[in-house]
C-alpha cells in the first residue's frame, strides 16, 4: 500500500503523502535498492508518527531505517510545543542516549600490527560487556543523583578523564534539564554497578584503521590519516535508561487516553509537551542521557588505561561523542520563524552543519563528526554534518547499518563460533560475552552500511570524511 504511494522528490529522497490521519507527509532518505528491501512496516510507523499532535514539516526515515517500538528505528520527528505537539518515549527508544565515541590512538597500524591479539585480550578483561556485566565502579544512592545531573562532567570530576574530553561532547558532556528526582528508584538501582559498562546486544568497542579517506580538508579538520589507529566505543544508558522508558511507557498510555490522543499503536505512546506528565519525562529522558554520558567517559578511561599498559606512545584524545536516541530542545526554522521544537531521533544521528553555535570553534568550519557505526565485519564510518542537512531533517541523518534481520532470524542462520572464525580469517579479532550474542550480531543480519552512507551523502545529510575498518571488536 505504502510502495504504491511513494514520489521521488530529489536524489536519495522520497516522499509519501499525507492521507488518513496524517497530519504532515513522511519523507524517506534511500537508495532505490535500500527502499527495494525496506519493510512495509517502516512505512506505517512513520505514518504512525506522522499522525501525532503537533509534528511539523515531515515524519523521516532515515537510510538505514527498519522496524522500532513506536518510532521505526532511523525515525526522525519534530514537534511543537506551542501547537499541542507531544513527547514519546517510543521516539526515544529504551536505551536512551545510547550513542557512539570515536578516540585518535596516537598510534598508526605499523605501530600495533602484531600485537593485535595482546590488545584484544587486555580490552577484553577490562571493559565489562554482556548482559547483567557489572562495573568495579560503584555509585551509591547518595552519588546517583549527582551522576544524572553531571554526566561525562561528573565522571571526570571523579578522575575518569580530563576536562579537554568535554569539548568535543555533544551538550558539552552534559545535558541539562536533567531531573532526578522524576527516575525511579527502581531504575537507579538498576544502574549502581552498571556505569563503565558495554552491555550487550549490538553494543561493542572497536578497535579500527582508517583505510580511507575521501575528503583531505575534512580528514585534516577531524585529525585524521590513512592508516590512524581509532577506537570506537558504542553503548547507552544501560538498565537505568531501559527503565525509564519502561516506566514513562505506562505512564504516557493513560494520559494519551485522558488527553483524547488516538494511538495507532501503544509503543507510540506520548504525553503533551507541556502536561505535567510530558515534562516529567522530559527532566527523567536528560537524566539518562547523563547517565549514557558518563558511561561512555569512565569506558573511555578505561580504555586509555589499556593502551597505556601496552604502548607508551599512545594518546587516546576525543574525536567526538554524539547519541542516536534522544528529544533534544532545538532551535529550528519553520516558515521562515525560528521555532523552539522537541526533535525526536531514534536510531538516528544528530548531524548539525558548518557554523551551528553548538560546535566548539575548531569545528566550526568543518560541521560535526557524525560517527556512523557498522558491523564487526565491515566497516564503520566517520561522516561531517552539511548546511544543507539542516533544513532537509533538522540536521539528522543515519546511524548506522541498520538490522536486514531480527535477531532470532540471526541465530537460526548463523552459529558464534563460526562467525569469529570466520572474521579471523580477515584478520578481525572478535572477543564476545556470548556465542548467541555473536551470532546476533552476524555482519550478515545487517544492511549493506556504505549503501547507507552513501545514500546519506547523496541525499545532502552529511559528506563522507574516512572509513574505517574492524581489527578488535570487543562485543557485548
Amino acid at each position: 500500500m505504502f510502495a504504491e504511494k511513494l514520489k521521488k522528490r530529489g536524489e536519495a529522497q522520497w516522499e509519501i503523502a499525507p492521507f488518513g490521519k496524517m497530519r504532515v507527509p513522511i519523507i524517506i532518505f534511500a537508495d532505490e535498492g535500500l527502499i527495494r528491501d525496506m519493510d512495509e512496516q517502516v512505512y506505517q510507523q512513520a505514518a504512525n508518527v506522522a499522525a501525532l499532535p503537533g509534528i511539523v514539516k515531515a515524519s523521516y526515515a532515515m537510510p538505514d531505517a527498519h522496524w522500532g517500538y513506536g518510532f521505526p528505528i532511523g525515525g526522525v520527528g519534530a514537534f511543537d510545543p506551542d501547537a499541542g505537539g507531544v513527547i514519546s518515549a517510543g521516539g526515544v527508544g529504551f536505551d536512551i542516549s545510547c550513542g557512539v565515541r570515536s578516540l585518535h590512538t596516537g598510534l598508526t597500524y605499523d605501530q600495533i600490527k602484531g600485537n593485535e591479539k595482546e590488545l584484544a585480550d587486555l580490552l577484553a578483561r577490562r571493559i565489562p560487556a554482556g548482559v547483567g556485566s557489572e562495573s568495579k565502579l560503584r555509585v551509591t544512592s547518595l552519588e546517583m543523583d549527582d551522576m544524572l545531573q553531571g554526566g561525562a562532567l561528573w565522571a571526570v570530576e571523579q578522575g575518569y578523564g580530563h576536562r579537554a574530553d568535554l569539548r568535543r561532547i555533544e551538550e558539552n558532556g552534559r545535558m541539562l534539564g536533567a531531573e532526578p528526582r522524576y527516575v525511579s528508584d527502581h531504575a537507579k538501582q538498576r544502574q549502581e554497578k552498571e556505569v563503565g559498562t558495554l552491555g550487550s546486544g549490538n553494543h561493542y568497542l572497536e578497535v579500527q584503521r582508517v583505510a580511507a579517506v575521501y575528503s583531505d580538508d575534512l580528514a585534516k579538520a577531524f585529525g585524521l590519516a590513512l592508516n590512524d589507529i581509532m577506537v570506537m566505543i558504542h553503548c547507552g544508558s544501560r538498565g537505568l535508561g531501559h527503565q525509564i522508558a519502561t516506566d514513562y511507557l505506562a505512564k504516557m498510555i493513560k494520559v494519551a487516553r485522558e488527553e483524547g490522543i488516538e494511538l495507532a499503536d501503544k509503543d507510540l505512546a506520548c504525553a503533551p509537551i507541556k502536561s505535567e506528565v510530558g515534562k516529567q519525562y522530559y527532566g527523567a529522558m536528560c537524566a539518562g542521557i547523563n547517565c549514557a554520558l558518563a558511561n561512555r567517559q569512565v569506558l573511555m578511561h578505561l580504555t586509555r588505561e589499556a593502551f597505556a599498559q601496552i604502548y607508551s606512545r599512545a594518546n587516546l584524545t576525543l574525536l567526538y561523542d554524539v547519541s542516536h536516541n534522544t528529544c533534544k530542545v532545538e532551535e529550528h526554522e519553520i516558515d521562515g520563524h525560528k521555532k523552539k521544537l522537541y526533535v525526536h531521533r531514534k536510531g538516528a544521528t544528530r548531524a548539525f552543519g558548518p557554523g551551528h553555535p553548538s560546535l566548539p570553534e575548531d569545528l566550526q568550519a568543518s560541521g560535526q563528526p557524525v560517527l556512523i557505526g557498522g558491523t564487526m565485519g565491515t566497516a564503520s564510518f566517520i561522516l561531517a554534518g552539511t548546511t544543507e542537512g539542516m533544513t532537509l531533517s533538522f540536521g539528522s541523518c543515519c546511524h548506522g547499518a541498520g538490522r536486514a534481520m531480527s535477531r532470532s532470524q540471526a541465530t537460526k542462520r548463523w552459529h558464534g563460533k563460526d562467525v569469529v572464525m570466520h572474521l579471523a580469517q580477515k584478520g578481525i579479532i572478535i572477543k564476545g560475552a556470548s556465542p548467541r550474542g555473536i551470532a546476533e550480531e552476524a555482519p550478515g543480519a545487517y544492511k549493506d552500511v556504505t549503501a547507507v552512507v552513501n545514500a546519506t551523502e547523496i541525499a545532502g545529510l552529511a559528506r563522507k570524511v574516512a572509513r574505517l575498518e574492524p581489527l578488535i571488536c570487543v562485543k557485548g
